[in-house]
């Protein structure tokens, strides 16, 4: 086989020209892009003898990574989330090098036609108006870091911003005038705009200070030793908040809150107050409104639940004859001939 159908030397490529200088995908993605192919070279070495700086193209057939999908799920233990993560990666490198070796490309389509597998549906976590509440009362603002703490959830809340997102805002992201806002990157380097509420620029303003008129790139949220939080800062923070709040709210006890969490509840909260799921889905940078769409369904099932409560069962009217439904033969008789 010839050099140039090595896949090394194309793996290199995609992820040198493809993923980072053409498509300039975030650096998460291409760790997992990085991790997927790792893991499907050392697939390949193991079950198949092959020196990874070895193995062709053609090698890498739609059995191979069918197994390979196999082997993640059941020996590594790896969710169908994770599982589908991986595949999208190897779907688009084969389609990258379908379009460099027309030769390929028929082994290339046979691999992008391994579809995805169907992940259950996680039930979403978001918390009401009440826990909520509990939460923002617990940060001690007398003090910095209470004051740090209430702003940065009361942002989070309010915005719906990602962990990341929050940590990386910075002065110039904020308008605090007569219509505050927030400019927020999200993934894909996605920009967007969430509006603010009066009371949280007023609360960020006091938390800048004459900061505020200092450089337009410094971090808005710091952590106690004066740098800019991290992530991870954030989800610590929560958990400490949380760990608090359920002292005196017991239902928190039985949630796992994350930053995520606070998002979903942005979104539900949004819904209920009449918010359209266009504008919701733009308020949270969703690429896709299915995204957007789960929120709905949240909200119709809390409808229905509520709808539920109130509603007059048949020995509430005595009288009422229900007529049952193996009477009509004749409509039966019709749906049984469909």
């Amino acid at each position: 086989m010839s050099d140039h159908h090595l896949f090394g030397l194309f793996v290199r490529r995609f992820l040198l020209e493809e993923v980072v200088a053409d498509r300039n995908l975030t650096r998460n993605t291409q760790h997992s892009y990085r991790d997927a192919i790792r893991l499907l070279f050392g697939f390949m070495a193991e079950r198949h003898a092959t020196d990874p700086t070895r193995v062709t193209v053609e090698q890498v057939t739609a059995t191979v990574v069918r197994a390979f999908l196999v082997y993640i799920e059941q020996e590594r233990g790896n969710s169908v989330t994770t599982r589908n993560q991986r595949l999208a990666a190897i779907h688009s490198l084969f389609r990258f090098i379908g379009r460099q070796v027309p030769e390929l490309v028929e082994q290339a389509t046979h691999i992008q036609a391994i579809p995805p597998r169907r992940a259950p549906t996680a039930v979403m976590p978001y918390l009401d108006k009440n826990e909520i509440d509990t939460l923002l009362a617990i940060p001690n603002r007398q003090r910095a870091q209470g004051r740090r703490d209430y702003a940065l959830l009361l942002f989070l809340y309010n915005t719906g911003a990602r962990a990341s997102e929050a940590a990386g805002v910075t002065v110039g992201d904020l308008v605090l005038g007569a219509a505050p806002a927030a400019h927020l990157l999200g993934k894909g380097r996605k920009k967007r705009v969430c509006p603010l509420w009066t009371h949280i620029a007023d609360v960020l303003r006091g938390l800048l200070g004459t900061h505020a008129q200092g450089p337009q790139d410094a971090p808005v949220f710091l952590n106690v030793r004066g740098k800019p939080i991290t992530r991870f800062g954030i989800h610590t923070m929560l958990a400490r908040t949380v760990e608090k709040a359920a002292a005196t709210t017991p239902s928190l006890k039985c949630k796992r809150v994350s930053p995520h969490t606070i998002r979903h509840t942005t979104a539900v909260h949004l819904l209920r107050a009449g918010v359209d799921i266009n504008t919701i889905r733009a308020w949270l940078g969703h690429v896709s409104l299915e995204t957007t769409n789960r929120y709905a369904e949240v909200d119709l099932e809390m409808k229905a639940a509520a709808l539920e409560t109130c509603a007059v069962h048949e020995a509430e009217e005595p009288n009422h004859q229900v007529p049952h439904w193996r009477g009509d033969t004749d409509l039966m008789e019709f749906l049984m001939a469909l």
